[in-house]
């Protein structure tokens, strides 16, 4: 048996000829070259230094995106069920308290803990009525004063 192995081009062409007495054999495989790395071999530490700044990178554009997406969202109707079931008005002021024993005249949608917005903001989402914004002025029973 005669093995003569020639690389050409990172693959490996194993040539064997094989006699015998009954047959005689030709035999030409290619296999991938397994000794030959064409990747780069990346080392732990950068491994590591690049999974922390992914770690640091990916919250922030979270951030960033819950931001841009909570601008965008479309006004909550007084005429939705849930907001009637929950007594939802766009201003306060006109809240009966007769109806609604809960209220206080210093209750509204900025002072509640469930308004998302910052201070002074016009409008903003709202932790009850997910996924629409709810003005300010608002006000309705579900109403929680903000932690100081």
């Amino acid at each position: 048996m005669v093995v003569i192995i020639v690389a050409l081009e990172r693959k490996i062409i194993n040539i064997s000829l094989t006699y015998g007495r009954e047959k005689r054999e030709n035999a030409v495989s290619v296999q991938p070259n397994r000794n030959h790395y064409d990747a780069k071999q990346i080392s732990r530490r950068a491994i590591v230094k690049s999974g922390l700044i992914a770690g640091a990178f990916i919250p922030a554009m979270g951030l960033m995106v819950d931001s841009a997406s909570a601008a965008g969202l479309p006004a909550l109707d007084p005429a939705d069920p849930t907001a009637q079931a929950l007594g939802y008005t766009t201003d306060a002021t006109k809240v009966d308290a007769k109806m609604n024993a809960t209220y206080k005249p210093n209750q509204k949608c900025s002072t509640c803990a469930q308004f998302q917005g910052k201070a002074g903001d016009a409008s903003a989402g709202c932790n009850i009525f997910a996924g629409k914004s709810v003005v300010a002025g608002g006000w309705c029973k579900v109403w929680a004063a903000k932690p100081a």
